[in-house]
């Protein structure tokens, strides 16, 4: 019998039907799929590694330890992102065990450092290839010796964006762990009652936020209160940067919001955390760090 023409058409079409449809199950694209992979492309992007192998440590004096130990000097072994002081328990010694801390981890952090010094500190944490970067930056570009000479917004934004930036192209696969910057306008009340306490920060500790610190004046309350106001904006710099990254995770503001007191800060200067401080600020970290999701 002879086929006629809408016939041949319509196994034409049935045809072409049964190519697309089975073209479409061998590519993983169904109904409400989105070619590309479907679940395979979603799989394939960075997920955060709670049991990082190794970790570098960069920033300024408190992740040095400054003040833990003795006055006006650095103390490393209590830091805690790499210290070995069993009384601190650093993060490298949670997450890597007291043996395999001491080889697997640095420290690269440099008192005094601001923003602008990060992004050389990234560069040579990079050169380890490290599992987890821990960050702690800022307190010294809102501690300057006059409210006016604090780093910009806009400055310590693009700063912080080159130093990821340069990371991220130096070792693509570490992980980022940014803390907060502490609450500065707390740590002077905890500790301006103290006479000693008041000359030793005359040495040039903070003067943005200590100078004249027993002052109520309305000067000296509005200095202190900028001071507070541009460490929010820091932090918030942190969080909206960090955010880009799916291999950075930022503490949520756990260090800023944490309420310090005086047992936990230096008794020498009462404004450095002490042992005990940096074993609260190790514990933080590490809740952080191997949560299953970030904070929110």
């Amino acid at each position: 019998m002879r086929t006629t023409a809408p016939r041949r058409r319509a196994r034409r079409t049935l045809a072409g039907a049964v190519v697309v449809l089975l073209g479409g199950m061998a590519t993983g694209c169904g109904p409400g799929g989105s070619g590309g992979g479907g679940e395979r492309g979603a799989q394939s992007a960075p997920r955060w590694n709670t049991a990082p192998a190794s970790i570098a440590a960069v920033g300024d004096s408190i992740t040095r330890g400054f003040d833990a130990c003795s006055v006006l000097a650095d103390c490393p072994e209590v830091s805690w992102a790499t210290g070995n002081d069993p009384a601190v328990r650093s993060l490298a010694t949670r997450l890597l065990g007291e043996a395999q801390a001491p080889t697997r981890s640095w420290n690269h952090a440099v008192t005094g450092s601001r923003m602008a010094d990060l992004p050389g500190q990234l560069a040579e944490a990079a050169a380890h290839k490290p599992g987890l970067v821990t960050v702690m930056v800022g307190s010294n570009d809102a501690c300057r010796p006059t409210v006016s000479s604090m780093t910009s917004v806009a400055d310590f934004r693009s700063g912080f964006e080159q130093a990821l930036g340069g990371l991220r192209a130096a070792s693509p696969d570490s992980q980022v762990y940014v803390s907060s910057v502490p609450d500065l306008q707390r740590l002077w009340e905890q500790g301006k009652d103290l006479p000693m306490v008041r000359q030793v920060w005359k040495l040039g500790i903070c003067q943005s936020m200590l100078a004249d610190p027993l002052s109520g004046a309305a000067g000296a309350t509005a200095r202190r209160e900028q001071v507070r106001a541009r460490v929010v904006e820091y932090n918030e710099v942190l969080r909206e940067v960090c955010a880009k990254d799916p291999l950075c995770r930022y503490d949520g503001g756990a260090v800023f919001q944490y309420p310090f007191d005086a047992q936990q800060l230096s008794r020498w200067d009462w404004f450095h955390p002490g042992r005990e401080g940096q074993a609260r600020l190790a514990e933080l970290a590490h809740r952080q760090v191997t949560a299953a999701e970030p904070p929110r």
